[in-house]
């Protein structure tokens, strides 16, 4: 779906099985449960030996990245099931506008082995541009509206 500097959004495949739903896990060095808090806007940063790969379980958020001095705004989602991949070197950060936390799983994979200083805080050049950030997110939402 989405591509912008080896970023990819990629909706989960899955089978039912009785009334369960499974989707495919994702292969990874380590898997991490990740918390963003209810109103949260995250700085942006940066891994330099890792590629995360993030599927929200509970809530919602926007996936900020800056590319070519512009932020790209991701809205991801519950209701959605897709897999965000940010390879290493991309700046990246977070929106939660919702007064719930966001429950995300990072299946990591390691490009060489865990180094201190792999995860670089950077900061924001300018300031998040929030209502395209929501409006994002509202798309995302009607989009689910509609199919509904």
């Amino acid at each position: 779906m989405t591509k912008a500097r080896g970023v990819e959004v990629r909706e989960l495949e899955s089978i039912k099985g009785g009334m369960a739903q499974f989707f495919t896990p994702q292969a990874s060095h380590e898997t991490m449960l990740v918390q963003i808090p209810a109103g949260a806007e995250d700085d942006l940063f940066v891994h330099k030996s890792q590629t995360d790969q993030l599927l929200v379980v509970k809530g919602r958020f926007v996936l900020v990245i800056l590319v070519d001095k512009k932020y790209q705004y991701i809205p991801l989602s519950e209701d959605k099931p897709a897999v965000v991949t940010i390879p290493p070197g991309v700046l990246h950060g977070a929106i939660n506008f919702s007064d719930k936390p966001c429950v995300v799983v990072n299946a990591v994979l390691r490009h060489r082995p865990v180094q201190e200083n792999d995860y670089v805080p950077r900061g924001k050049p300018f300031p998040y541009d929030l209502n395209a950030a929501r409006a994002a997110l509202d798309d995302l939402e009607g989009s689910l509206t509609q199919v509904a």
